[in-house]
């Protein structure tokens, strides 16, 4: 199976595995098979408040970005210079990074912001950067942050953070 052709039935498996969730704690969902830029799935509860989700899926236990999505980065040289994150557009975007278990063994689901993943992308690719002295040592230009399960670990199964978006401000009734 080529490997664009695996990425799409993890990101389509992802994608059901979170609306299946969803669905368990009550609340509709449907995924967008990639036809939306900004989010993924889109839950909504019985009154048609919706929470868009975006899902990022992976195999194995570390998920692939690109450092520039999260933070300005210049180049002295060869070496990258850190000048501070980026302006995020949704930072408050629910975003649901599933590790698909192999065959027999259990999904896991980690549920975060946007800004909180910003976080967790920026500590990392600068802790490993620094360990490199902000130089790659391969390919110098290029910006692949990647963060893992140890990363996230915190937020596994904080469905909390999409549900509390369904109840109403206030206390008040629905």
């Amino acid at each position: 199976m080529s490997s664009g052709r695996s990425n799409k039935l993890a990101q389509q498996i992802g994608e059901h595995l979170v609306c299946a969730e969803l669905g368990r704690r009550g609340l509709l969902a449907t995924p967008f098979a990639g036809n939306v830029p900004t989010f993924d799935v889109l839950a909504a509860d019985e009154f048609g408040n919706t929470v868009p989700i975006q899902v990022k899926t992976s195999r194995g236990d570390n998920w692939p970005s690109s450092a520039d999505r999260w933070m300005h980065i210049q180049f002295d040289g060869k070496k990258q210079v850190y000048s501070g994150p980026s302006k995020l557009v949704t930072p408050e975007l629910v975003w649901v990074c599933v590790a698909i278990g192999s065959p027999g063994n259990r999904d896991r689901f980690f549920i975060l912001t946007e800004s909180e993943m910003q976080k967790v992308c920026i500590t990392g690719y600068s802790k490993w950067m620094d360990s490199h002295e902000w130089q790659r040592p391969r390919n110098p230009s290029s910006k692949d942050c990647r963060w893992g399960i140890p990363d996230i670990q915190q937020f596994e199964n904080r469905w909390e953070l999409i549900l509390e978006r369904f109840k109403p401000a206030g206390g008040k009734g629905g």
